[in-house]
């Protein structure tokens, strides 16, 4: 949620607010020429969804909802839950995008359609960042693709902090790039890498198949 910090209370937010923000991250593609990402709390249908808008230099934009709500802050009763993964080819990579939470869950996140990356949106606090890192580096390493991380820095309301450690894994597991610091990251992708690498090693030619029961 990066135009408010992680919000337990959206309602306290004017609602027009989700199409402003879009509006806005369509500017700043057409601008920059580049793919703009990020997750706001957004209201439709009846309902607030934590849903993150991937938004192209043309406007045109892919959006996805958070599957897994964080039961432990109690962000399941206030926000609903998304039941699709969403992939969005750009500039001839296939990405997948989510959003923080859905880290701890492999099987959510596991490479059945063939993407090439896969991005965590986040809002993870220094007391768990330990397993921010290294499961940033595990679905990269069990998915054979590129693994980015953005976390948040600073401190909220309720003195938590939150350390960055935004980061681009390879797909062996292996940083490009770290950040403990507010700044602009720079990572190359590879497509001859990440082919080279899934050819030679072909791991996920012998993953479990399995039907996901939402």
């Amino acid at each position: 949620m990066f135009t408010t910090g992680f919000s337990m209370s959206p309602a306290n937010i004017p609602m027009e607010e989700g199409k402003k923000t879009l509006a806005w991250l369509q500017e700043i593609a057409k601008q920059r020429n580049a793919a703009i990402m990020g997750s706001i709390p957004y209201f439709e249908m009846g309902q607030y969804t934590n849903r993150l808008f991937f938004v192209k230099p043309n406007g045109g934009y892919e959006q996805y909802d958070k599957r897994h709500t964080f039961t432990l802050a109690g962000e399941n009763k206030v926000y609903g839950s998304g039941r699709q993964k969403v992939l969005v080819n750009f500039r001839g990579f296939k990405i997948c995008p989510m959003i923080c939470y859905d880290l701890r869950f492999p099987v959510w996140a596991r490479n059945v359609e063939n993407y090439d990356v896969l991005v965590y949106v986040a809002n993870w606090p220094k007391a768990r960042i330990h397993a921010w890192d290294i499961l940033l580096s595990a679905r990269a390493i069990e998915n054979m693709s590129y693994c980015i991380g953005v976390n948040r820095i600073g401190t909220d309301d309720m003195k938590r902090e939150y350390p960055g450690h935004s980061a681009v894994y390879d797909t062996l597991g292996k940083p490009l790039v770290f950040s403990q610091k507010e700044e602009i990251l720079y990572a190359e992708l590879s497509m001859d890498h990440l082919q080279n690498t899934r050819g030679k090693l072909k791991f996920l030619d012998d993953m479990d198949r399995f039907n996901l029961v939402l």
